[in-house]
């Protein structure tokens, strides 16, 4: 390792935004720990660094309280698409909850700084527009998707009383829509069903009328944003919104990915799911500002480099049946 080097903790290491996080980290020079229960996430997306010297996999349930000498921790424990935290809603507060306190008492014991992966979700369906940090949301606490929002924005309670309480260094970021390589397949977002969907010639599900909008960030972008905030002064805290500003409709989303894809494939509508949020854009001012950051891939470059690693998974996937 490099005299500045670190030795970092990724919760949720071996996820799609968690593996890219540990592959920029790993790229810096650091020394990482990925931490992983494999509930979503997978070997093959770190497997790169299965042998290197300064790479550990830790098969570990945040639930289950953790001991390990790190430098930083970043805490992206949790299923992160509507289908995945629905599956098993009790589990997805625990991890919210219960791993989040866990993760917490380890920097405390370690005197290290920890970041939250928070999420655009604790805005709910919201009544403001585009979303600032100051805005408290607008969740349904007993709907399908409050497990996931209001164990989100319980973790960030917890942050922010450990960090009063017990002086712990904390960053909590906000993250919106995040799309890119190593996305799963079948995880039921919306950038990776239409991609995966127009590759094959299927119809694509729209819910609604399709006008609902959201605003998709690069993955690379977001994880320069999270490492940006990681390595900012103690004092800012956050929260800070990290996602794209540009928003754009479910329906033009699903269009742009046939065409890109030259797909035969049809859209067809959907009732529209409980609490599905109605518009999201995040307002950045805080990220430019205290970060200088902001996106920079644009969501056509974004999604065809997209579209070349589900070509990639879909041909590999028909050579293993074959």
């Amino acid at each position: 390792m490099t005299k500045l080097s670190k030795k970092v903790l990724v919760a949720g290491g071996a996820g799609f935004l968690g593996s890219h996080l540990c592959e920029r980290l790993m790229n810096e020079g650091h020394s990482v720990v990925c931490v992983d229960n494999f509930s979503t996430g997978t070997a093959v997306n770190v497997e790169k660094f299965a042998n290197h010297v300064d790479f550990k996999m830790l098969v570990h349930d945040v639930t289950e309280p953790l001991h390990a000498e790190v430098d930083e921790i970043y805490n992206l424990a949790c299923p992160a698409s509507p289908c995945q935290y629905q599956r098993d809603p009790v589990s997805t507060v625990r991890t919210n909850v219960i791993g989040a306190i866990n993760l917490l008492e380890l920097a405390k014991k370690s005197r290290c700084r920890i970041l939250q992966a928070s999420t655009s979700e604790v805005y709910g369906d919201p009544a403001v527009h585009p979303q600032p940090e100051t805005y408290w949301g607008n969740v349904n606490p007993i709907g399908i998707r409050s497990c996931y929002d209001e164990g989100k924005r319980c973790a960030e309670t917890l942050f922010f009383d450990y960090h009063r309480q017990f002086g712990v260094d904390i960053k909590v970021a906000r993250i919106f829509n995040t799309y890119g390589p190593r996305m799963h397949q079948h995880d039921g977002r919306v950038v990776s069903n239409f991609v995966v969907r127009s590759l094959q010639n299927k119809d694509i599900r729209v819910y609604g009328d399709g006008s609902q909008t959201r605003s998709f960030c690069y993955v690379d972008d977001l994880v320069d944003g999270l490492f940006r905030l990681m390595h900012r002064p103690a004092e800012l805290t956050g929260p800070i919104n990290l996602g794209n500003p540009k928003e754009i409709s479910i329906r033009q989303l699903a269009q742009r990915a046939i065409d890109l894809t030259g797909s035969r494939s049809k859209i067809v509508f959907h009732p529209l799911p409980q609490d599905d949020p109605l518009r999201r854009r995040p307002d950045i001012t805080r990220a430019r500002a205290d970060l200088d950051w902001e996106p920079i891939v644009g969501l056509e470059d974004g999604l065809k480099r997209t579209i070349a690693y589900f070509e990639k998974q879909l041909a590999q996937d028909n050579s293993a049946v074959g």
